[in-house]
């Protein structure tokens, strides 16, 4: 008998993408999609192709170089949309479009202006045009929750018969409660004759704290793919976060009796990275990725737990990626234990890399009595920051400031062609006065619409992590930046979001002269 498994959908980088304050280049989102692919989700909505040109070459990138999932472009009900994204993904090992059109009647009396029967012919006229393209293809009614389930019914129906493979049911504005979405779902399995002839999905948002409880719920009923994100982002409050649900289907395998191809040794530094990327800290007490996840203050759970650990941990923390090696780190290390102890969180290098990393470990490590695996993490992101693609490198910043004095920051960058460029500005504080000499330098001005400082680790000597977001042309742009001075951490995270705003309006503007 066959292995009753649950597919494992990730939309982080289209869904995701739509969190506000979100933005992504093209060599962000495959570095997620990468990650994504080691941690063995089944298919990546890679993007909405049809939005932006932006869009549109990330979605083909990734359908170019990342073989083992299914990789999904998302199409509004329209033909246009259909072939954007049909030529977005055909590159693809495993190409699927993803149809989309709203179904409840608050949509279709607000938003489409349409009717029932003008809705329904629409889905299948759109799914028929997909097949032609792929034999994978998905449909999601938007704001199934919300839709009568009579013409629920005739929707999933009418789509599976022109040609849907799988038919998502999303509760897009989080309305579902667990016990009335199981039994939508039930319905469903029940009552729609040719049901048997595709997956039944869900997608649920977290408007209500619930779409981690409606998916599961979902399961139980009946469906058999989920779809969410990593760190539960997205539009709104966000999506169901996929560490959650693949965690409570594996610790409940009693209850769900379902399986999937996840390693979920991969989740934290998937976590870890997808946080990075989108600027977005993890709070310390979210479950399973959360700095607090496996922590323990009690007295009592802490005496418990030394005598054994199931009394108060439901998971061991290594099976989602947590490490217990108190291996310490320090100037003395060699490239030996640096290489061992990056393997261990997930990082493996080639030699050049190796060798790169290896200069910087040693100037934190100058700086710092003990390296910690949370200052690993920080070193890493800022290598991954620092690529060779990005158009602006930091080489120096000084600032002058004290109670009677104006502050002055004098900066000097390194152009991608190898340029020095220096100069310096005044400001009301140290960090303004260094953000002012850099947009001086750049030629571009971005309002600063949030600034914030986090420790890495405890002590004064601690790495700081500081993220910028810059507000240009109404569209916002994440910087971060991690150093022991946070002065120069302040630095490092206005460059990154100044070469991220850079990087994707080339993107944008290459693909628009390319089409």
């Amino acid at each position: 008998m066959a292995e009753d498994k649950v597919i494992i959908f990730d939309t982080t980088l289209r869904d995701g993408e739509q969190s506000a304050g979100a933005g992504m280049t093209t060599d962000e989102k495959l570095q997620i999609a990468h990650q994504l692919d080691r941690l063995g989700v089944d298919v990546i909505e890679a993007g909405f192709a049809a939005s932006s040109p932006g869009d549109f070459e990330a979605v083909r990138q990734i359908a170019k170089e990342v073989r083992r999932p299914v990789i999904a472009s998302l199409a509004r009900a329209n033909p246009a949309d259909v072939d954007k994204a049909a030529e977005a993904v055909k590159g693809a090992e495993h190409p699927r479009i993803h149809v989309f059109l709203s179904s409840s009647d608050n949509h279709l009396l607000y938003q489409m202006r349409k009717n029932q029967e003008e809705v329904l012919e629409m889905a299948v006229d759109n799914v028929k045009r997909a097949r032609r393209y792929c034999e994978n293809v998905e449909f999601s009614p938007m704001d199934a929750s919300r839709t009568g389930i009579e013409f629920l019914l005739r929707i999933v129906e009418s789509v599976i018969a022109a040609g849907a493979t799988t038919v998502n049911i999303p509760d897009s504005v989080g309305y579902a409660i667990p016990e009335q979405f199981g039994e939508m779902i039930r319905t469903i399995m029940n009552k729609v004759p040719n049901v048997h002839k595709a997956v039944i999905s869900v997608h649920c948002h977290n408007d209500l704290g619930l779409s981690v409880a409606n998916s599961l719920a979902a399961v139980r009923a009946g469906a058999r793919q989920i779809e969410g994100c990593i760190n539960g982002v997205g539009e709104r409050a966000g999506n169901a976060a996929l560490e959650e649900v693949i965690m409570g289907l594996q610790t409940r395998k009693d209850l769900f009796g379902v399986s999937n191809n996840i390693d979920t040794t991969q989740l934290l530094a998937t976590s870890r990275l997808v946080s990075d990327i989108f600027g977005f800290p993890v709070q310390f007490n979210k479950a399973i990725v959360g700095a607090n996840a496996f922590r323990h203050a009690s007295g009592i759970h802490q005496d418990a737990i030394i005598k054994e650990r199931t009394t108060f941990e439901i998971m061991d923390p290594a099976s989602v990626g947590w490490r217990s090696n108190a291996l310490v780190l320090g100037k003395l290390s060699g490239r030996a234990g640096l290489k061992a102890r990056l393997e261990e969180l997930g990082y493996h290098l080639s030699v050049e890399d190796l060798n790169k990393t290896f200069e910087s470990f040693k100037a934190l490590a100058d700086k710092k009595h003990e390296v910690t695996d949370r200052d690993l993490e920080a070193l890493m992101a800022e290598q991954r920051r620092e690529s060779d693609t990005t158009i602006y490198k930091l080489d120096l910043v000084q600032v002058h400031t004290g109670t009677s004095e104006i502050p002055t920051a004098t900066v000097r960058l390194i152009t991608s062609d190898g340029k020095q460029v220096s100069e310096a500005a005044t400001g009301n504080g140290p960090v303004d006065a260094i953000c002012k000499t850099i947009a001086k330098i750049v030629g571009i001005e971005a309002r600063v619409d949030e600034y914030s400082v986090r420790s890495v680790t405890a002590g004064l000597d601690a790495v700081g992590e500081v993220t910028i977001r810059l507000d240009y042309q109404g569209r916002m742009y994440v910087g971060r930046g991690a150093d022991t001075d946070i002065l120069v951490a302040s630095a490092k995270a206005h460059l990154n979001a100044i070469n991220r705003l850079l990087s994707i309006e080339n993107v944008v503007t290459r693909a628009m002269a390319a089409h």
